[in-house]
């Protein structure tokens, strides 16, 4: 039987999480039969009061399905107050332990009012996280990743940050094939590197402050040495604190998290555009040795590899 997604859509729905969902999943070739519910059979009004939307379903589709996916929302006592309506309140507690529960944006407002998020880890769009910090204390809230995966709950940031969450759990479901040619039909990088930080508002900075970007380059051109922390710090003349404070401020992560991306994003390269043998790719990635790019490649993208390498071959 196919996965059964239920997508939640309450008052003030954000149209483009709908349609964030409804695409990624709906790119997998069959693989997911998606059903969009409302409370009431009267339907809910959009964000900003754009439009009215009357969906095919009512809340029992949420007791049918494998996966609750609730949109972000706009207004509304989740948002407003910490409220949520009773019915749908018992629906997703129904479903949990049962079903994967996936917020989108601010619909963690959501799963936090009906107490499915309290003492985990979740995320929501960063403009919004003191709000949701002051309804909801009981939550360890995140702002600074673009989602978080805590097993059968999972939420996103704001926005393009559901394309990340949705593309991650069909890489889950399905394997990272799947989840590449689903990347492809939504024209999205299949991954993307850093969170959210990088893209809070901040004041900006005086043009006399020095800049990490020198060092990136130098860096970028030497992945295959054994770098650290502190030979970074050093090529940019700052003290260690100093750098990662500033590199964070210009990354939204820290230089080690960031190193370790260039070099996964180098075996990647490497694996996918040369015939170079595994062990000579970790060695020019920076990884060493092959079981620990195979112990990397694992935890970023979900095969090892040789099975990357095959499968990017087989798709060009």
């Amino acid at each position: 039987m196919k996965h059964r997604v239920a997508i939640l859509a309450l008052d003030h729905v954000v149209p483009m999480d709908m349609g964030t969902v409804t695409q990624v999943f709906g790119s997998t070739d069959g693989r997911y039969e998606l059903q969009i519910c409302t409370p009431t059979a009267e339907g809910v009004t959009a964000e900003f009061g754009m439009c009215h939307i009357v969906a095919p379903h009512d809340l029992s589709a949420i007791a049918q399905a494998d996966t609750v996916v609730i949109p972000g929302i706009h207004g509304g006592p989740p948002i407003t107050t910490g409220g949520l309506a009773e019915p749908v309140r018992e629906a997703l507690l129904e479903a949990s332990g049962r079903a994967r529960l996936i917020s989108i944006c601010t619909g963690a407002f959501v799963l936090a009012a009906a107490g499915l998020l309290d003492n985990r880890p979740a995320t929501t769009h960063w403009r919004h996280a003191e709000r949701f910090r002051r309804l909801y204390p009981r939550v360890h809230l995140n702002p600074e990743v673009l989602f978080v995966d805590d097993g059968d709950v999972l939420t996103s940031a704001g926005v393009t940050a559901g394309i990340d969450l949705c593309l991650h759990v069909v890489r889950k479901d399905h394997g990272t094939e799947v989840a590449n040619y689903a990347a492809r039909r939504c024209v999205a990088p299949a991954w993307r590197d850093g969170g959210q930080a990088q893209f809070i508002e901040r004041p900006v900075p005086d043009p006399a402050d020095t800049t990490t970007a020198p060092t990136r380059a130098w860096v970028q051109d030497r992945l295959h040495e054994p770098l650290d922390l502190s030979a970074m710090a050093e090529h940019a003349r700052m003290s260690v604190r100093t750098f990662t404070r500033r590199f964070r401020e210009e990354m939204g992560l820290s230089p080690g998290q960031w190193l370790l991306n260039q070099r996964v994003e180098r075996a990647r390269h490497l694996l996918e555009q040369t015939d170079l043998p595994v062990d000579r790719v970790a060695t020019q990635s920076g990884f060493g040795t092959a079981t620990a790019m195979r112990q990397r490649l694992h935890a970023t993208v979900g095969v090892g590899p040789t099975a990357y390498r095959r499968t990017f071959r087989s798709a060009r």
